[in-house]
């Protein structure tokens, strides 16, 4: 047995308890909690409640259908736009989410359809968390109804915003 993997004499300070650099003791770090998840994340677990219901109630014709979170648009802007296609749902001239229709991308490869909400825009608007959800519920209401080619009344009769 070698001196490294000897446990540490009773008395001496084990490598765990030292006070090294003179920045206090060595501690076990706190588990991930839910407490600690991010403003991402919190963000991204509301989406995927608010797509639940719809999901739950639509699953069959949503099979291909993928759902993603992007902080900003990654689209061209036009200062003067007053109105936006069917596929952007949005509050004047921001838009807070997207479907983006199944393509083919620059490689060749077929690309599935997506919906795709705007993480910032919409924290923007919100004054709190339930507010957040009332706008989450209204912008995957529209943007599912425009991929199902139905009325948003028929996604979600709660949601109440009019994007």
């Amino acid at each position: 047995m070698d001196s490294t993997s000897r446990p540490p004499a009773e008395g001496a300070p084990s490598s765990l308890s030292r006070d090294t650099r003179g920045r206090g003791l060595r501690g076990v770090l706190m588990p991930r909690l839910p407490r600690y998840a991010t403003r991402a994340e919190k963000f991204d677990a509301a989406v995927l409640d608010a797509y639940a219901p719809v999901l739950e109630r639509f699953g069959d014709r949503l099979d291909g259908l993928d759902v993603a979170v992007d902080l900003v648009p990654r689209m061209r802007l036009d200062a003067a736009t007053s109105y936006w296609s069917d596929e952007v749902a949005a509050d004047g001239a921001v838009p807070l989410g997207r479907l983006v229709p199944a393509g083919v991308d620059e490689n060749g490869a077929p690309t599935r359809p997506r919906l795709i909400v705007f993480r910032r825009p919409v924290e923007v608007r919100s004054t709190d968390r339930l507010d957040t959800e009332q706008w989450l519920r209204s912008i995957i209401a529209r943007l599912v109804a425009t991929y199902l080619n139905i009325s948003p009344e028929m996604v979600d009769p709660g949601a109440s915003r009019d994007l």
